[in-house]
């Protein structure tokens, strides 16, 4: 409490800022979730696909888990489900033979051309109203110094 306290009261503006910020992301997120579902995938496989098309270097399960914030055992039944519905298939990694390398389909990358056409699409037209919810979290611009016409300041018993 005394930490609040020292920081002084926070400004109903940035609570009202931040919540207009955060539905903005759900409401996003919705567009999404709903997306993945009319192409047959849960949130999560989505995810997971996008991971993998996605990134520069090769994905094992691990790096998958990393990437969406899971467990590694759930990462697994995560690649185990999108590779029996032939949306990905595990390689061994050639430069290290206890590394498997999870790489999307024919199939899945067909499907996600289409997912990821849809959500940038969505994102362009969202992109102004989460511009302006983003300059709301900018600091007001400092204003510049005034300055007398005299030229320098001087010192008390000291001129410039």
């Amino acid at each position: 409490m005394a930490k609040a306290a020292a920081q002084g009261k926070f400004a109903r503006t940035s609570y009202e800022a931040l919540a207009d910020f955060r539905h903005a992301l759900r409401r996003f997120f919705a567009f999404s979730e709903q997306a993945a579902g009319g192409a047959g995938l849960s949130p999560q496989q989505y995810q997971a696909l996008l991971a993998i098309m996605g990134a520069r270097n090769d994905l094992g399960i691990g790096d998958i888990a990393e990437r969406l914030m899971i467990r590694h055992h759930t990462a697994v039944e995560l690649v185990n489900r999108l590779e029996k519905n032939d949306f990905v298939t595990r390689i061994k990694d050639p430069r290290d033979a206890r590394r498997v390398c999870v790489k999307p389909t024919a199939t899945a990358e067909r499907l996600m051309k289409g997912l990821a056409s849809a959500h940038l699409q969505e994102l362009k037209g969202i992109r102004p109203v989460l511009q302006q919810l983003l300059d709301q979290f900018e600091p007001a611009p400092a204003e510049p110094e005034k300055r007398t016409t005299g030229g320098p300041r001087s010192r008390r018993g000291m001129t410039p």
